[in-house]
């Protein structure tokens, strides 16, 4: 709790909150001010810094001086509520899409969507998969049971070749799968995608609609039959469960009852 009051305390100086305003310190100390000065000065190189470190598809997309004009109004947009630099930037997206200067790149959006869903992923807790419970899928109807996804697993669908957009501007990436974002974007086409993590690093797969209509149902805690409305009469849950348990997708499944419970 202390910790958390201390970042909010250093979170007001850096905005300008009066000193004596701040967790009713009255006393600041030279010392203190000028490295709070310091910082305001630096802010911006911190801000590109973060946004960076978690889009590098999207700072190759946009170059260094949009990246950093990017950031440095994020950052007075919506300034950080904690220290750690890391937790900040989830509007980012939203303010994209925002831009009418970037309405050439109308992808750019969601490339930052799909970003943030790599670092949730890569941040996100682990949880023992759980295949003993699929037995409840012979015991419950439908309407009574959902599966639960992995904490690190995140599904998105874009009307861009989002997946193939980022696999072009992956490190490795080499020049058929820059043609193929090309052709891609060329022709209109779009993407979903689901991510998860392997190990310790995130992996972004293209799915089709009736794969993406099912696990979004699933990440929104629909049960089982409302999950199967969306993924449409011919989605094959066997060859799914099949496909999810190999990749590491699922966790368990439960009975509505439990809901209140493990949400």
């Amino acid at each position: 709790m202390m910790e958390a009051l201390r970042q909010q305390a250093l979170i007001a100086e850096l905005f300008g909150a009066p000193p004596d305003e701040v967790l009713g310190c009255a006393q600041q100390g030279e010392r203190r001010r000028r490295g709070l000065a310091a910082y305001r000065a630096n802010a911006a190189a911190l801000a590109e810094r973060a946004i960076a470190a978690r889009h590098p598809c999207l700072a190759a997309l946009v170059g260094d001086e949009t990246l950093a004009a990017l950031a440095k109004s994020l950052w007075r947009a919506e300034p950080p509520v904690r220290g750690d630099l890391a937790c900040w930037g989830d509007g980012l997206a939203a303010f994209i899409d925002a831009q009418p200067n970037l309405a050439e790149w109308p992808y750019l959006g969601d490339v930052a969507r799909l970003e943030a869903a790599i670092s949730q992923a890569e941040a996100a807790a682990d949880v023992e998969t759980q295949p003993a419970t699929l037995a409840l899928l012979a015991e419950h109807a439908p309407d009574r049971l959902r599966l639960r996804l992995q904490p690190h697993v995140h599904v998105l669908a874009s009307r861009w070749p989002i997946a193939r957009i980022h696999a072009a501007h992956a490190v490795h990436a080499d020049g058929a799968a820059f043609e193929a974002a090309r052709v891609a974007l060329a022709l209109g086409e779009s993407d979903a995608v689901v991510v998860a993590r392997r190990g310790w690093r995130a992996v972004v797969e293209r799915i089709d609609a009736p794969n993406w209509a099912w696990m979004d149902a699933l990440q929104q805690g629909d049960s089982l039959d409302e999950a199967q409305a969306a993924a449409g009469a011919n989605f094959d849950l066997a060859a799914w469960l099949a496909r999810a348990l190999g990749a590491g997708w699922l966790w368990q499944a439960e009975t509505l009852s439990s809901r209140r419970s493990t949400t």
